[in-house]
């Protein structure tokens, strides 16, 4: 079966650093909560909210072993008010794990963004 994971992270700051730091986290994360490996993955989209620009996030997941998994990156909309500083992904991954057991995952401040489905 094909799932869709999601997930965010609350950044430091708007420097490369941060930005990988962030993100090696979250998909850390992602991948040891639901027992997968690259294999796994079918593709990932990531997005920034409008204030990161140092980096791209799909960087940090080359770097953990996504070489041949399609990744992209993209702008979340920058709506008044919204949290700052977040990277959010979408994972689309094979697994025959039953949606309820899917873990979604959400790090910092940005658990504030879904409460109802953070773990």
């Amino acid at each position: 079966m094909v799932r869709a994971i999601r997930g965010a992270v609350q950044v430091d700051g708007n420097d490369r650093e941060s930005i990988l730091s962030g993100v090696t986290e979250l998909v850390t994360e992602v991948m040891e909560r639901n027992r997968l490996t690259t294999d796994d993955v079918i593709s990932v989209i990531f997005t920034a909210t409008p204030d990161l620009t140092a980096e791209f996030p799909a960087l940090a997941a080359r770097k953990l072993g996504f070489h041949d998994v399609p990744l992209i990156c993209a702008s979340e909309i920058g709506v008044p008010g919204a949290l700052p500083r977040v990277v959010r992904l979408m994972a689309h991954v094979e697994t025959d794990r039953p949606r309820r057991e899917i873990q979604h995952v959400y790090l910092r401040g940005a658990a504030a963004l879904r409460v109802d489905i953070a773990q």
